[in-house]
């Protein structure tokens, strides 16, 4: 093979030259430009999805529809998610229901990870650390059966609201009780707020408005890219690099009817899909976080905010119809 760096002049551009050997090496094949057959930057994402078993529908068929759809987007896609429970969701009238716990198996069915959510979603910064610790217990009993009947152990935990504390004395013990139960806290770098879109989109649903129901999906992509972009940005910004992504989403109508476009944006910005245990092997994981604000932020800022660093401004917003429609602000 001909070493094209010995007989191609330095100041001329490489990849066109390239482009027209292949055009005359291999007459008849289609070429595609060399930067849309590789992406320009390899990028890893871990995907979550909180609230399960199901957010925003109430009954048992709207629960099965969600689940259903969501896990098939993500098998199609090849997404190895893990969910986060609320298992008060399994319950009627005080007790266990079969076909609600059920949709917590069709998730292990299709080899996803299922991780502990509290019980009732409470919210640390409102709630006595001795009660938020019981829920903390008493949300793995049914999930925690699940997987030990696969040999598995649930491992993770998602603060509701990703609240971790006001204070530092709160924060530590909360995370010292996990770390005895055999619990890590799941972090998120790319937050955002589908779950207002969600709402808009269920209240569309319900009001039988095909017209609002479709214009909030056609802004909820582009928003969520524009969440994506924002926080790759500030990885950059902060440590000079892009780290492997933790996304936040729900198990919700509009990821069960969108998620397929929403996998597909993240594979065009060059994301690969993987576990939640290998974007914790990125060292930025190990960073100091110190943040006890009011906000229940990305992981990405506190880090940045714990070393002093500045914050990117102007984090994209829900677009105000969006807003008006779900009837609730950011």
């Amino acid at each position: 093979m001909v070493n094209v760096s010995f007989i191609i002049p330095y100041a001329i551009p490489l990849k066109p030259i390239l482009q027209l050997l292949l055009l005359v090496i291999l007459p008849g094949f289609a070429i595609l430009p060399l930067s849309a057959q590789t992406p320009s930057t390899a990028r890893e994402v871990a995907v979550t999805f909180d609230d399960l078993p199901v957010v925003g529908q109430p009954h048992l068929k709207g629960q099965q529809q969600v689940t259903r759809k969501l896990l098939s987007h993500l098998r199609t896609y090849q997404v190895p998610a893990i969910g986060f429970v609320n298992e008060v969701k399994l319950y009627q009238q005080g007790k266990p229901d079969a076909a609600r716990i059920a949709l917590l198996q069709e998730w292990l069915n299709a080899g996803m990870e299922l991780g502990n959510h509290t019980y009732s979603h409470p919210d640390l910064h409102h709630t006595p650390v001795a009660d938020y610790l019981k829920e903390i217990s008493r949300g793995e009993i049914q999930t925690k059966a699940l997987l030990a009947k696969q040999g598995a152990s649930i491992r993770y935990f998602r603060h509701p609201f990703l609240h971790t504390g006001r204070d530092l004395s709160i924060k530590e013990k909360t995370e010292a009780f996990l770390s005895e139960h055999g619990y890590r806290v799941a972090p998120v770098t790319i937050d955002n707020s589908d779950w207002l879109f969600a709402r808009a989109y269920d209240l569309a649903v319900q009001d039988g408005d095909i017209q609002m129901q479709q214009r909030v999906m056609e802004a909820y992509i582009p928003y969520m890219e524009s969440k994506v972009a924002y926080f790759e940005k500030q990885s950059v910004q902060w440590l000079g690099r892009e780290i492997r992504q933790v996304l936040l989403l729900h198990s919700n109508a509009i990821n069960a009817d969108g998620f397929d476009r929403l996998a597909a944006m993240l594979q065009k910005r060059g994301y690969r899909f993987i576990t939640l245990d290998r974007a914790l092997e990125d060292p930025a994981y190990q960073s100091k976080d110190t943040f006890t604000g009011p906000g229940g932020i990305s992981w990405l800022h506190r880090w940045v905010l714990t070393d002093g660093s500045q914050v990117l401004p102007d984090e994209p917003r829900t677009p105000d119809f969006v807003q008006k429609q779900a009837k609730m602000s950011e």
